[in-house]
């Protein structure tokens, strides 16, 4: 899936010269926390949230002391005055901030917002914004995804080499896999090191096409010393039938 896909296209904006109030009224109207900046018709940055949170309207501007000023320079504390103190939008944004295309993908998009630690990122068409891509976005499309495509006639044995297929591609898989499927019931067994790799083969299973529910019989062992844990599920059904 591509960014183009999941993108809203009808971005508000605002410009360099918006007051920082009527940004902040634009944005509470049609709650959203972002909004990118553009001068005849290029964007030159982008203003969010966060860049109102120092703000010497409520107290919050950012105070260093003296020792680690005297470090950062006055070129900092001059900054930084204006961050708190700057009535338009241009003294608060951000300036030449990260972009995506429409034909970038889901993996590089989420990979950009990690990099950069963003939140939102303007999508760029021969140099012009034609959407912008938010965490929102990315959630609406887990949603819409998120749905059993499978038909009611698929056979234990086909489920079965769908999640077989999954779980040797994967380096955590348990050691001495054993999968078997039973009307539609995935049954895990196996050996696992860490219990991370317990919950990744659990959804590695329920979200394999056709499965209806997986059953954990995958035994953690500790640092191989031979001291063994029984699944959750296993003691549970031990300790009720003793």
């Amino acid at each position: 899936m591509l960014t183009g896909q999941i993108m809203t296209q009808n971005v508000i904006t605002v410009s360099p010269e918006t007051s920082v109030a009527d940004a902040v009224r634009t944005m509470l109207d049609n709650r959203i926390s972002g909004l990118p900046v553009i001068k005849d018709g290029q964007l030159v940055g982008i203003v969010t949230e966060g860049d109102f949170l120092r703000r010497a309207e409520i107290g919050t501007e950012r105070k260093r002391p003296s020792w680690l000023q005297f470090i950062l320079g006055s070129g900092r504390e001059a900054a930084d005055y204006v961050q708190a103190h700057g009535r338009k939008v241009a003294d608060v944004m951000t300036r030449d901030p990260v972009t995506v295309s429409e034909e970038t993908s889901l993996q590089d998009l989420v990979a950009a917002m990690e990099a950069h630690h963003v939140k939102r990122l303007p999508v760029m068409r021969e140099g012009r914004l034609v959407g912008i891509v938010t965490r929102a976005n990315l959630l609406r499309a887990i949603s819409a995804l998120a749905r059993d495509v499978t038909g009611p006639t698929a056979s234990d044995e086909d489920i079965r080499a769908r999640l077989m297929v999954k779980l040797m591609e994967a380096d955590w898989r348990p050691a001495g896999l054993q999968v078997t499927v039973r009307d539609g019931v995935a049954h895990l067994h196996g050996i696992i090191m860490d219990e991370r790799a317990r919950q990744a083969a659990i959804v590695a299973a329920e979200t394999t096409p056709g499965v209806t529910a997986a059953r954990d019989h995958l035994v953690l062992i500790r640092n191989w010393s031979g001291f063994y844990t029984l699944s959750p599920e296993d003691k549970a059904a031990r300790d009720s039938a003793g």
